[in-house]
């Protein structure tokens, strides 16, 4: 079976960081993917799709990403479900994320946070890393 999921879009809002229980961090955010087509009496419509990505990469999507930053993400479809505080089942179908590349230039966005960099798990932190802040592409 193949379950493998490819997108390119721009984030509808900051993504957020938490930590499990064993302080695992953990990012959502939720991309809007435009559908390749528009109906010929209206606009551009889009796809808001929720992505979670896990451990150091969720650590980098939250500092170097923001609402309005065009990403590539790669990973698989998943669903889930829960059950919220009056009771109501609730299902939830999700992007998990192996990859998310940013895909704009430095200085394209109005913060100065964006970087146009692959980051993978195994990344060191930028604080283990010795380079004067003059020589930082961001």
């Amino acid at each position: 079976m193949i379950n493998r999921v490819i997108l390119v879009g721009r984030l509808t809002k900051d993504p957020e960081l938490r930590r499990t229980s064993n302080d695992i961090p953990v990012a959502t955010f939720t991309l809007a993917v435009n559908r390749p087509f528009a109906k010929s009496d209206s606009d551009q419509q889009a796809d808001f799709i929720p992505c979670v990505v896990w451990r150091r990469q969720a650590e980098n999507v939250t500092q170097f990403v923001h609402k309005g930053s065009l990403v590539g993400v790669e990973g698989r479809m998943q669903t889930r479900n829960y059950e919220d505080q009056e009771g109501n089942r609730r299902y939830i179908t999700e992007v998990v994320a192996d990859s998310v590349q940013f895909l704009e230039p430095k200085g394209t966005q109005n913060t100065n946070n964006d970087a146009s960099n692959n980051y993978s798990n195994d990344t060191k932190p930028l604080s283990e890393i010795d380079i004067a802040d003059d020589d930082l592409p961001f």
